[in-house]
């Protein structure tokens, strides 16, 4: 059984799905997932990635659905078909409740895109410890926190190496668009949850509007998660200035731009990884926003700042996330070309960091014989 709740972690949960297939052709997969998971060849009991939200009061509006799909998950981890191993993508809240009833089942759980403990909430650390039988490691960091705490840990390397693998370089990414060579593209990637869009694509569309007023032959593109409908993005767009809305092609995007306004989240890692430069933003609630500032133990919110070590991108959070700021620092770095040099030679140093490809094969195996030794 393999459990996702977000577009990230059913993008993760696909390649590690394909893995398994290529390995054991004969398992059966099922659980919760989305649409790649599906494609992947997963069961799928339950599918609440376009439900998910961000933050706790974010969150209270989906909690029918969520119990109901943890209800459905809970009875098929105890059930008389109960899976030889349980496999957690990310979703913590939802995963670690899962896991408790997988551990009094005695079905091992392997944790695969495990909880940030390094960013908040390290206490966490101690519910792992009692209830997951090994940790996939995804940043090589993670494994001494987790093996310095008595968790069975494996580093097995972020599975975005392999989705990025078959990106096109920018000069087929920019023709797939229809993007000439010397245009200049700015991306849109508002995120891939209903709060996030509502709250940062006004922003960004007004940052555009800021920048073809300066650059009137700029063009705008934004990348519509699978999790998303159009019209929901429509919405909070108008004639002015145009942006393209293309379905399912945001690598083509990040490959494609000469820099993105991104929501804060996966994306920033993939981006990074790319090699695009990137202004990153991101507004939650003032009552989640006051909880998490609290207990972040880190200084920045973008994977592509935290696995760089420090400042590389600009971060806007909170009330800093207004189309104004965005504009200006967009600005700012579309008339700098050393800036945005130097975003990407920081971007290269992540270059083997987090470590090779072939991380869905690596977590397969390490799932299968956790299966086999059960």
């Amino acid at each position: 059984m393999l459990v996702a709740g977000e577009a990230s972690g059913d993008l993760h949960g696909a390649t590690l799905c394909r893995s398994l297939r290529a390995l054991a052709p004969g398992c059966r997969l099922f659980g919760m997932g989305g649409a790649r998971m599906a494609a992947a060849g997963v069961e799928l009991l339950a599918d609440v990635t376009a439900a998910a939200a961000v933050g706790g009061t974010e969150a209270v509006g989906r909690l029918p659905r969520l119990l109901a799909a943890y209800r459905r998950l809970r009875r098929a981890v105890g059930g008389r078909e109960r899976p030889s191993v349980l496999v957690l993508i990310d979703f913590p809240e939802f995963n670690l409740r899962l896991a408790r009833s997988a551990r009094r089942a005695r079905v091992p759980v392997v944790y695969f895109i495990p909880p940030q403990l390094w960013a908040w909430r390290a206490g966490r650390v101690k519910t792992m410890r009692r209830r997951v039988s090994l940790v996939l490691a995804v940043f090589p960091f993670e494994s001494r926190l987790y093996r310095e705490a008595g968790v069975a840990v494996e580093f097995v390397g972020h599975p975005l190496l392999d989705v990025l693998a078959d990106v096109p370089d920018r000069a087929q990414a920019r023709a797939d668009l229809g993007v000439g060579p010397d245009e200049t593209l700015v991306g849109l990637l508002p995120g891939s949850r209903r709060e996030e869009i509502d709250r940062m694509l006004p922003a960004m569309r007004l940052a555009a509007a800021a920048i073809a007023a300066r650059w009137p032959r700029t063009r705008f593109i934004l990348g519509q998660a699978t999790t998303v409908d159009a019209g929901a993005l429509r919405r909070h767009l108008g004639p002015s200035p145009a942006i393209e809305i293309v379905a399912s092609r945001t690598h083509a995007v990040m490959r494609s731009a000469d820099l993105l306004l991104v929501t804060s989240g996966t994306a920033t890692l993939e981006a990074a990884l790319l090699g695009t430069p990137m202004v990153v933003a991101y507004r939650l609630s003032k009552l989640t926003e006051m909880v998490v500032r609290r207990l972040a133990r880190i200084p920045w919110i973008s994977l592509a700042n935290i696995t760089v070590g420090r400042a590389v991108v600009p971060e806007l959070i909170g009330a800093d996330a207004t189309g104004e700021r965005l504009g200006v620092e967009a600005l700012r770095l579309l008339g700098d070309p050393a800036a945005l040099a130097a975003q990407r030679a920081a971007f290269q140093e992540l270059t083997g960091r987090l470590g090779e490809r072939g991380v869905g094969e690596r977590a397969a195996r390490l799932v299968l014989a956790t299966a086999e030794s059960a």
